[in-house]
């Protein structure tokens, strides 16, 4: 292992950056989620809206294909629009599922259950999404080592015998995290550490706590 100066970190030093696949790949499967949601549950408008996803999200791999080896604005800013476009979705599709609770509007629990799964499934990936973009100025900001102190503290990064020497975050650690932390209601093993990083948790799992609340509470309701 090569020697490291007395103070530095992983995130102290650029690396390769990570493939734009796994992460396009997932916002694909999201896009899918979305689309196929029942009527009463999507704005009238949701087939608009899936198409400027996917629209977004070609345009990105488009000009992002391979590695993000570096920091890019125009890039960093679609990429922020389209997980802005998915909240408003996901949150629309949500406030009608509660609203379809409250009044009654759902009386099967299988499409109950289906439905409410599709949207927490989804909150998890646009969580994830938000984490992987936003902590320490997003996944080229990240490759390049701009900023000096991270938002989130992963257990790889607060002891060096836990990982190889190169060990970065990528995706799919973020996406366990927002798995985690929607599951729990809190975070687990990653720790937030800036103000904005715990207030985008505590809403996610406020969030999460709602949804798995009322619908497991209505399905078992109906099945009684």
């Amino acid at each position: 292992m090569a020697h490291r100066p007395a103070g530095e970190r992983h995130w102290h030093r650029p690396h390769d950056g990570e493939h734009r696949f796994p992460v396009s790949l997932v916002a694909f499967l999201v896009i899918g989620l979305q689309y196929v949601l029942p009527n009463n549950l999507s704005l009238s408008f949701q087939h608009w809206i899936c198409s400027l996803e996917l629209l977004l999200l070609f345009a990105l791999y488009a000009i992002s294909p391979k590695r993000i080896h570096s920091h890019h604005s125009p890039t960093r800013a679609l990429s922020i629009c389209l997980t802005t476009t998915m909240t408003v979705s996901n949150t629309a599709s949500a406030v009608l599922l509660i609203r379809n609770l409250i009044n009654g509007g759902i009386t099967s629990a299988t499409e109950l259950l289906a439905s409410g799964g599709s949207i927490w499934l989804t909150n998890i990936v646009i969580f994830s999404l938000w984490f992987w973009d936003l902590d320490r100025g997003g996944p080229g900001a990240r490759a390049q080592a701009i900023q000096e102190h991270p938002d989130f503290i992963f257990p790889q990064m607060s002891d060096p015998d836990y990982a190889p020497d190169n060990w970065h975050p990528n995706f799919f650690d973020y996406l366990y995290m927002s798995f985690t932390n929607a599951s729990a209601f809190s975070p687990t093993d990653v720790l937030p550490l800036t103000r904005w990083a715990k207030m985008l948790m505590l809403v996610q799992s406020v969030t999460s706590l709602l949804t798995v609340g009322l619908v497991i509470a209505r399905a078992v309701n109906i099945l009684q």
